[in-house]
């Protein structure tokens, strides 16, 4: 593989590639590298914080007591913070980068807010083991996550009086996609799930007493089905595998959707619904490496912020910094805008972000300053706005220079402008570019990194 397709494949499978892993690899075939990349990332994981100081109570405690509930949902909030840090951490030096990247990917597509840390950390590692495994039992586990039960009122989905926000959600956003599922389906899906439930600690509940166990027909199918049987219906759909590599597709390849590789990866992941075997057929097909497919997706503000944290590590000295930042920059990890996630491509791109995006590189690594030669088009329209503050830094954070020096000691400004830029620079960014101060490799790594080129993966 070549350097380019090399940076390709790791930009989509994690979050980007430092110089020494590139030029390792560049001496490894496309099977080496693929097979390399899925071994890394078969052992399962679990990301998880203290939250022992939480247990002591429960949901009679914390009901009956408004002093406790508040101080409860306040401890909460701040581990969330953690949990988030130490996920951004997790995502930026794991060894199974697409094992982290996939959850990721799967925490947008089974979307959930929660500010129980208790739940969410469970419903997180459950993203994380199922990340690349079988879909079916993926499915099945997230119904009966306790922070998907409380997001979509599968609690209140009762025998006498079913809510049917799950089973709607399910086949339009989990499994089938508009117009493949009748609203009949979805009120016979409901009463499928009704008796679904938890325990403080997050475990699943079955409520025998609040299940209808009478007949419900769907799909042309009758029986008196729990909600387990509803999901292999709904699997047993090839839509549902269309969809899903529809989705896949549009993340890790291309949003402009070529029918004929949705067709032969629905027919890798159908009937078998085999995650890891899905994303090998993807990396290993040459389509994926297709000249459009290089340097054309706008990347998302965790991608950004992970993307340069691989370059040049930065430790947060509170988890609140990274929070603020991601909120800036329109993706607060933990908080999506709605059951339906971010959208992503160019909604990340507005009026009250671009400007922000471009500084970025600048305010986490050199307080907001950009060496440049001279006066001009660069300078007018960005550098004004890298000028340091007077008193204090934009973002509380220690930057690893010195484990950067270390890698890119060796390195050019050709050498570095390669490894971080995918695209193809048009002749008014070359020049702008070859009137940059190059300094120092630390400097040419910011200038590279607040190019508009960067924006993309």
């Amino acid at each position: 593989m070549d350097s380019k397709e090399l940076k390709h494949l790791y930009w989509r499978s994690g979050f980007g590639i430092n110089l020494q892993e590139l030029n390792v690899l560049t001496n490894f075939s496309k099977k080496e590298t693929v097979d390399k990349l899925i071994t890394n990332s078969k052992p399962v994981v679990p990301l998880k914080i203290d939250v022992n100081s939480l247990k002591n109570l429960s949901f009679q405690e914390i009901n009956r007591n408004e002093v406790l509930k508040r101080d409860f949902l306040k401890k909460s909030r701040e581990k969330l913070k953690i949990f988030n840090l130490e996920w951004v951490y997790r995502m930026t030096n794991s060894t199974a980068m697409l094992r982290e990247r996939m959850t990721l990917f799967w925490a947008n597509h089974f979307v959930v807010e929660d500010h129980n840390i208790i739940h969410f950390q469970k419903y997180n590692n459950t993203l994380r083991e199922y990340a690349l495994g079988d879909f079916r039992a993926f499915v099945k586990a997230i119904s009966k996550e306790a922070s998907m039960i409380k997001y979509l009122d599968l609690k209140q989905n009762k025998k006498n009086s079913p809510n049917e926000n799950f089973s709607r959600e399910l086949m339009e956003l989990f499994t089938l996609g508009v117009g493949n599922y009748t609203s009949y389906d979805i009120k016979e899906a409901s009463k499928a799930f009704t008796g679904y439930s938890f325990e403080f600690n997050g475990k699943f509940k079955y409520d025998v007493r609040n299940h209808d166990d009478g007949f419900k027909h769907l799909f042309g199918r009758s029986g008196r089905y729990d909600g387990d049987d509803v999901i292999d219906i709904i699997l047993d759909q090839k839509q549902c595998a269309e969809f899903i590599c529809r989705k896949i597709y549009a993340y890790f390849v291309n949003k402009n959707i070529v029918q004929e590789y949705i067709d032969e990866m629905t027919s890798v992941f159908y009937p078998g619904y085999n995650i890891e075997e899905l994303m090998r057929f993807i990396f290993m097909s040459d389509w994926f490496y297709n000249k459009e497919n290089i340097g054309t997706k706008i990347k998302s503000p965790t991608e950004l912020l992970i993307g340069i944290q691989k370059i040049i590590p930065i430790a947060y000295e509170n988890p609140v910094e990274l929070v603020k930042i991601q909120r800036l920059l329109g993706q607060p990890l933990l908080n999506p805008p709605n059951v339906s996630g971010w959208e992503g491509g160019k909604s990340w791109i507005t009026s009250n972000t671009i400007l922000l995006r471009l500084k970025t590189a600048s305010l986490l690594l050199n307080n907001g300053l950009i060496s440049v030669k001279e006066k001009g088009d660069f300078y007018d329209r960005y550098s004004e706005a890298y000028k340091k503050r007077n008193k204090g830094r934009f973002f509380k954070a220690s930057v690893n220079w010195e484990d950067f020096d270390k890698n890119y000691q060796k390195a050019s400004f050709e050498d570095i402008k390669n490894q971080l830029i995918l695209t193809n620079l048009n002749l008014e960014v070359e020049q702008v570019v070859d009137n940059l101060n190059h300094a120092s490799n630390r400097d040419s790594c910011i200038q590279i990194m607040s190019l508009p080129e960067y924006q993309m993966c």
